[in-house]
């Protein structure tokens, strides 16, 4: 769809909450949401990472693999309705079955027309206590993207992706000029007393330097409550290209935050004060990734 010229600003709503052991329930929740968040005006709406159910990955247990579903499947077909019906932008995240034996850690990107521009599979997958991602998700095979939707030009990674700058970079030479992170972190209960407040601030500082370092906006999205033994700790935010926080959610509230980000600001940051532009990439080192 092309791009509205009637504003530079885009209005972004990221979808906070806490999820229950129902997928139907979740779903309809985050539809819900949505709904709550177009008619405040939010443009580009943003879940939190696999919305539809509790973070599984807490334990390897083959039954969880049915909570997988195809893209395009019952979830996508609900949101592409839901972004026609709204004319918004919708990144949604989701335990895709691609094939038997085949699983993927996946966000779709929808248009405001309802169409599904394409698929983002997790690139980077942990293998931590607690968050035994490799276990389910097969790394993404489909790269780094940036897609040109009705309001704004955007990049999606996910969770873990945000520990490393290639995605981001890659990302944002296409152009991006919003990267989401739909996300699931929170505090392993023998780490939280002793380290948790230096996880946090680690979690939030390394995605705020993705915002500077690549002159864009950066929005990231987290689930909140407690799925024993993990609390996750929302705090889902909104960074624009210097690095400051334009808004933020509470560690323990259900939030549908929004605000608005002119895209003007990322052409700003991009002709960079120290004289550096993207231009000024080595494009060698592009290739090498």
């Amino acid at each position: 769809m092309k791009r509205s010229p009637s504003s530079a600003i885009v209005k972004v709503g990221l979808i906070q909450t806490a999820c229950s052991a129902d997928p139907s329930v979740n779903l309809k929740k985050n539809l819900a949401a949505v709904e709550r968040a177009a008619a405040r005006g939010a443009k580009i709406i943003c879940t939190q990472e696999l919305f539809r159910s509790q973070y599984f990955c807490q334990a390897e247990d083959h039954r969880y693999f049915k909570l997988a579903e195809r893209i395009p499947g019952p979830s996508t077909d609900a949101f592409q309705k839901m972004a026609k019906k709204h004319r918004v932008v919708i990144i949604a995240s989701l335990f895709e079955k691609r094939a038997a034996g085949v699983y993927h850690n996946t966000a779709a990107i929808i248009d405001a027309d309802g169409a599904l521009l394409g698929l983002y599979r997790k690139m980077h997958i942990p293998d931590d206590p607690l968050y035994y991602e490799k276990f389910y998700f097969t790394p993404g095979d489909l790269g780094f993207r940036a897609w040109q939707t009705k309001y704004a030009k955007i990049g999606v990674l996910v969770c873990w992706d945000q520990w490393y700058p290639e995605g981001a970079r890659l990302t944002a030479l296409q152009g991006a000029e919003i990267l989401f992170y739909p996300t699931a972190i929170g505090w392993h209960p023998a780490e939280k007393k002793k380290y948790g407040g230096l996880q946090h601030s680690a979690w939030e500082t390394i995605q705020r330097s993705h915002a500077v370092a690549n002159g864009c906006f950066v929005a990231s999205v987290n689930r909140i409550g407690h799925e024993p033994p993990l609390t996750f700790y929302g705090s889902s935010f909104i960074s624009d290209p210097y690095g400051r926080i334009l808004v933020q959610a509470s560690r323990d509230e259900p939030a549908d935050k929004l605000t608005g980000g002119d895209d003007r600001a990322a052409e700003r940051a991009r002709g960079r004060p120290d004289g550096g532009s993207e231009e000024d990439v080595e494009p060698g080192i592009v290739h090498r990734y």
